[in-house]
């Protein structure tokens, strides 16, 4: 499936109107039946699913690495990914439906991130968080051609490790995630860097993956910041230009006043 198409629209420019054409994104649903058990329907772009589906499991905690998935297929004319993983699924699960586009999903499923804040002291240097924020600017192609497409990267001092968009925030961690475990990337202490707002949810994700640095172009929720307090996490929001805000845990960023 494609991940754009073309629509004629109609454009409209101080009061003088066009035809024209617009490429917008793909909205895909994607059914998830796992061990027999229809489980979700996340909506997502397109391509590159079997990054997503690996993240989105690994994230839930349902597996720990690939062998715990025993098969995976996705059949794209119906929308169904039909998996096997090693792991057997709680008889009930409680799904919750999170903000964000695409409506991210997430399970309440019993883990204690708080343990995270317990991890050995972290430093990160300010240059390299806007290099990597000028990385992930210069990957997103996609969003400058159409709109409509968030984007994550995660790297380190030496770079840009892993990049991922989708037209869900929640979407781009999964994939993080996912292709981590295909490339067999280590993931914590990384620095994580997102087109799009922070919300508990994701800190939860990132969290999981104990990255150690979360920071956004725009603003996090007031549970994001709790949350990254708690675990250890430094967050940076509204980091473009040459500026930035840090809402938790500014000692672990080289050149910040603290009192």
């Amino acid at each position: 499936m494609e991940e754009q198409s073309t629509r004629k629209i109609v454009r409209v420019v101080q009061g003088q109107s066009e035809h024209a054409e617009r490429r917008v994104v793909t909205e895909y649903p994607l059914r998830l039946r796992v061990n027999g058990r229809d489980l979700a329907t996340l909506v997502c772009s397109p391509h590159q699913l079997n990054f997503l589906l690996a993240g989105f499991f690994r994230l839930q905690g349902f597996i720990n690495n690939l062998d715990d998935i025993l098969s995976m297929g996705v059949c794209d004319d119906y929308g169904l990914a039909e998996l096997r993983i090693r792991t057997e699924l709680p008889q009930r699960l409680q799904p919750t439906l999170t903000s964000g586009c695409g409506t991210g999903i997430a399970f309440n499923l019993p883990h204690n991130l708080l343990d995270l804040s317990r991890q050995r002291p972290r430093s990160y240097s300010i240059a390299d968080l806007f290099s990597l924020m000028k990385d992930l600017q210069s990957q997103a192609e996609q969003y400058r051609s159409h709109g409509g497409i968030h984007s994550a990267a995660i790297g380190d001092a030496d770079g840009l490790l892993l990049y991922a968009e989708d037209i869900g925030r929640h979407n781009t961690f999964d994939r993080l995630a996912g292709e981590a475990l295909f490339k067999k990337i280590e993931l914590k202490d990384k620095m994580l860097v997102t087109s799009g707002r922070v919300s508990s949810e994701m800190v939860a994700k990132a969290a999981r993956l104990a990255i150690g640095l979360i920071a956004s172009r725009t603003s996090p929720t007031d549970k994001a910041i709790e949350l990254c307090e708690q675990a250890g996490i430094s967050l940076v929001g509204y980091l473009r230009g040459n500026s930035m805000e840090i809402y938790s845990h500014p000692q672990q960023i080289d050149s910040t006043i603290c009192d």
